[in-house]
């Protein structure tokens, strides 16, 4: 866990899951329960100043009882206490550690789903202004692998940043089912704290109660909130792994920031290897081993056990932690990408129009050739240009029953890429970039 948090996070994102933060975050739930029983009068005015007052801990002190005791919210508890004095019995007054716990974890979650809702903010600026720089740059449109039509390479990244949107609206939508926080008790009937108390709780923590709990908020709300950052893993990986097949040496379309000094083979100095997209492509696999164990999560004994809680330590933080750092590198390998717009048009002319089979084949018909004898006429010049001699467009022309429907002129007005686009302007506006 500690290398991950070296290697993987970045300060904001770290500070969150800290023993400190969390603990910062319970000592507020803390107080605050402690003032609503205040105004409830069943706390004595003066003791909640002492608490606000002196209220506070040491992390090693807090380890240290936790050694003796084996329970942290306790051990939290009672090392605040010492530190408050006489006015400390009324800590955690009519409260279960869940109450507590869960609580301040709602604050971390939403903390973090702020983080990642910036990143997001910031990899869409980036990826709105690579769409805009390269709206025009021709390339060739693959599906199967394959050569299929022209496409712009703006177009790929307009896609992206739909795709990107759609991410951050998910992601919102997560952060509000998390957004919850409850103090009901041991069993959720709020029979030693009244209702009165998490309604202040929540209200002062910019909480929305849980309309019904038991012991623990129900882990179907963590659940979306980690298959949300798979699913925004899921992403990341798409979009890197489409920088790495366009980098491929027979390809080479584009290629991630290559920094000065940087080696690509500790055997072949000439290579120049995708390593960030391919880190990418791995890490969104533990988003959704991560996730998986958040559903697994779900199912707990009667009103509430403890198996999902070791699980949380580790994938929240995690799981946060990472995407953050995802959503990070994407953005400078995106902003910093090389884009060989020669080398797009040649792969796109490299196969002798083929990529405009469509277009004929459409024609023929417009021209009254049957669908079926036209496609035939079009299959079999294409497959014969893959197997060598004359291109497909010199085929095309040299075929009389094309010639007896298409001028020479028309035939040429075929093979311009620049038709295939007439709608790329469209295509950004609706994706919200023009």
């Amino acid at each position: 866990m500690a290398a991950l948090i070296d290697r993987y996070s970045r300060p904001p994102m770290r500070e969150i899951w800290t023993l400190e933060s969390k603990y910062r975050r319970w000592l507020e739930v803390e107080i605050l329960a402690c003032e609503a029983w205040a105004r409830l009068g069943e706390v004595p005015a003066e003791a909640v100043e002492e608490i606000r007052a002196r209220a506070d801990f040491d992390v090693d002190r807090v380890l240290a009882v936790e050694e003796e005791v084996r329970h942290d919210v306790i051990a939290f508890v009672s090392a605040v206490a010492e530190r408050v004095g006489p006015a400390g019995r009324y800590l955690h007054y009519g409260l279960t550690s869940s109450d507590v716990v869960e609580t301040g974890q709602a604050l971390q979650l939403r903390a973090a789903a702020d983080l990642l809702l910036e990143d997001l903010d910031r990899l869409l600026a980036v990826v709105k202004t690579r769409a805009l720089e390269e709206k025009e740059t021709v390339m060739v449109g693959r599906t199967h692998g394959i050569h299929a039509e022209p496409i712009t390479f703006g177009v790929k990244l307009a896609l992206w940043y739909a795709e990107l949107e759609r991410d951050r609206q998910r992601l919102a939508r997560a952060r509000e089912t998390v957004c919850v926080g409850k103090i009901s008790g041991a069993v959720g009937t709020f029979a030693r704290v009244p209702p009165q108390v998490e309604a202040y709780v929540c209200d002062h923590l910019g909480l929305t109660p849980d309309p019904v709990s038991n012991q623990v908020l129900q882990r179907d709300r963590h659940a979306e909130f980690l298959t949300t950052l798979a699913i925004i893993g899921g992403s990341v990986e798409q979009f890197a792994l489409e920088v790495r097949n366009l980098q491929r040496t027979e390809v080479r379309e584009v290629e991630e920031p290559f920094r000065e000094g940087q080696k690509g083979s500790s055997a072949m100095p000439h290579k120049q290897n995708p390593v960030e997209s391919e880190k990418l492509t791995g890490l969104s696999r533990v988003l959704r081993g991560n996730a998986l164990a958040a559903l697994e999560d779900m199912a707990l004994w009667h009103e509430r056990d403890i198996s999902h809680s070791s699980v949380e330590r580790i994938i929240l933080p995690d799981s946060t932690m990472l995407l953050d750092y995802m959503l990070d590198r994407l953005a400078d390998i995106l902003g910093h990408l090389t884009v060989h717009r020669d080398r797009m048009r040649q792969n796109l002319e490299s196969t002798g129009g083929l990529v405009y089979s469509q277009r004929v084949l459409l024609s023929l018909v417009e021209r009254g050739m049957a669908r079926e004898e036209a496609y035939r006429i079009v299959q079999q010049h294409a497959l014969a240009a893959w197997a060598g001699g004359p291109g497909f467009r010199e085929r095309i022309g040299a075929d009389p029953r094309v010639a007896e429907r298409l001028s020479p002129g028309e035939i040429a007005g075929l093979f311009d890429y620049r038709s295939d686009l007439a709608h790329v302007d469209e295509i950004f506006r609706r994706a919200g970039i023009l």
